[in-house]
């Protein structure tokens, strides 16, 4: 998989580390002073859509023909006449066929559908100490935007402050805070809020307890796994108290710190840090049927609880797990399928693992489309997808949602909001040094890359003043910087995304098709079955020259 360059001078984008081919480093950092796409956007919004110092440079694009298998190898094909998807009122009149008025609201669900502004949700943030201390803004900036969020594995289990009686969770503050924070600023009916659960939150009674308080106001999320890796969630801790606490709740630690030789080198400064592991799913089940047999069971169970709306995650597996999540999610009536590519997460990963496990995205995500198709020809229900695994700009959601048409109704991205919350952060702690460590601020001044933006929080960022109508003057006291930052990211990534659609020619996302994308490779064209650019059309091309 080819990987994005380091410097695009037309933005004025740089990558402090390599970069991954959806454009963000390999290693983010929470301190970082810019200045990558994803941060830039954060700050300036759709203005990052075109080059920089516009009326006073001219710019060449790169178009660099990608020789791998990425969605980078993929190319948005545009047309000179027609329109179609436009919403009722409107006319075919070029007054009318803009880009600001492209729909790219989406809904998904079977019985019970839930509605998003824009087609995308964020990756699991769970039990990692980043989705701990940057909620707030990632949640809230989701919320005002009006799109899902979805809060991972294992937080009610590594919570300090939960309270287990005879095995099951009877309190969970961290959990009630962040399904609270995000539901406070929902807007409209749009948006939505999911809950993981793993092997060590089924036994802690998570379902129960969510039930008991939040009613069916949920969307419960069946964890298989990631694009990251292939074992359990994990973290890292640095307290040998904290980890004995991990231990006791059943978790996995490596090394154990109930062991003796374990305490000696933690003192003596041998160990400084702990690995929290969470358990495989599904080792009971040594066939497919038994397997079957045992999710079904798990989604009754849920049912019976009370819960209305379920959904699945699963990662980067092989043909056999991707056809039996297709086809588990189609039986059992799920209300979204997450199929997350090898190139995903947003957490803690070990780093050979993520370089070399899995089927990459775009592979995977062509035949998780093949498999909807055959389920649809055999008179199936496909269920409505989701599609992650390296995904930050408006390109990588314009060809996921072209690619997989009609089924897939979002994209799935991890890493980029958090950049934004990161940022946001940074930002607010300069501002307001009473709060940095509450806000989890790494500056003490603002960068020069920051400065260039502006020198006030409504200069620097470019969607202040819509996040203020949104909620009013007097409330913006509350809101994060953090969400700001992701709120304006989001401005950015919605209008590009309305632009690639209005050059294709389609005004609402259930008009994308696989036709309006071409293969940059025959690589690419041999995996999708995408034409090659100069093969794409050629039929009624040749059809113009002969008539």
């Amino acid at each position: 998989m080819i990987m994005a360059n380091k410097i695009n001078d037309a933005i004025g984008a740089v990558n402090r580390g390599d970069p991954c081919p959806s454009g963000l480093c390999t290693l983010c950092q929470s301190d970082c002073k810019g200045k990558c796409e994803t941060w830039l956007s954060s700050l300036y919004g759709k203005q990052v859509l075109y080059p920089r110092d516009f009326g006073s440079v001219t710019s060449g694009a790169r178009n660099i023909d990608p020789k791998g298998t990425g969605y980078n190898a993929l190319r948005a094909n545009g047309y000179a006449f027609g329109s179609v998807g436009l919403s009722e009122g409107l006319t075919d009149s070029a007054d009318d066929c803009i880009y600001p008025n492209v729909d790219i609201e989406t809904s998904f669900g079977n019985k019970v559908k839930s509605h998003a502004k824009l087609p995308i949700m964020t990756g699991a943030l769970g039990s990692t100490f980043i989705a701990e201390k940057y909620w707030d803004s990632f949640a809230i900036g989701a919320a005002l935007s009006g799109f899902p969020v979805v809060i991972g594995e294992n937080v009610v289990g590594v919570d300090r402050k939960s309270k287990l009686e005879s095995g099951r969770i009877e309190e969970a503050p961290e959990m009630d805070r962040r399904i609270e924070t995000y539901q406070r600023y929902t807007r409209n009916g749009y948006g939505d809020i999911f809950v993981q659960l793993n092997v060590e939150d089924t036994s802690n009674g998570v379902a129960e307890y969510l039930i008991e308080n939040y009613s069916d106001d949920l969307i419960i999320e069946l964890k298989w796994g990631q694009g990251a890796k292939n074992i359990g969630g994990e973290i890292q801790i640095e307290s040998l108290e904290y980890a004995e606490f991990l231990a006791e709740r059943g978790y996995v630690i490596d090394p154990d710190p109930t062991k003796e030789k374990t305490r000696k080198a933690y003192k003596s400064g041998g160990i400084d840090s702990f690995a929290r592991h969470s358990r495989l799913g599904g080792t009971d089940s040594p066939e497919v049927d038994k397997f079957k047999k045992s999710f079904f069971e798990r989604v009754e169970y849920l049912r019976e609880l009370g819960f209305k709306r379920i959904s699945l995650k699963t990662g980067a597996y092989g043909m056999k797990e991707l056809a039996m999540a297709l086809k588990f999610a189609s039986e059992a009536e799920l209300d979204l399928l997450t199929i997350d590519g090898a190139g995903g997460g947003t957490g803690m990963s070990p780093w050979n693992m993520m370089e070399h496990w899995g089927v990459p995205s775009l592979p995977l995500h062509t035949k998780a489309i093949e498999y909807a198709t055959i389920l649809d020809e055999n008179g199936y229900n496909v269920p409505d997808i989701s599609l992650g695994g390296g995904f930050a700009r408006e390109d990588h959601l314009f060809k996921a949602l072209a690619l997989g048409s009609p089924y897939i109704k979002l994209g799935c991205l991890g890493r980029a909001p958090m950049i934004a919350g990161f940022l946001g952060s940074n930002i607010e702690g300069v501002f307001h040094p009473e709060r940095k460590a509450e806000v989890n601020g790494n500056w003490d001044e603002l960068p020069s890359t920051v400065r260039a933006a502006g020198d006030t929080p409504e200069s620097i960022f470019s969607g202040w003043y819509d996040v203020e109508e949104i909620v009013g003057e007097k409330e913006m006291k509350n809101i994060p910087f953090g969400a700001v930052a992701l709120y304006t990211l989001t401005n950015k990534l919605s209008t590009g995304l309305k632009q690639f659609m209005a050059g294709a020619r389609k005004f609402s996302l259930d008009k994308l098709g696989r036709e309006d994308l071409m293969s940059a490779n025959r690589k690419v064209e041999r995996l999708t079955g995408i034409p090659y650019m100069t093969e794409a059309f050629e039929d009624e091309a040749l059809k113009i020259l002969k008539d």
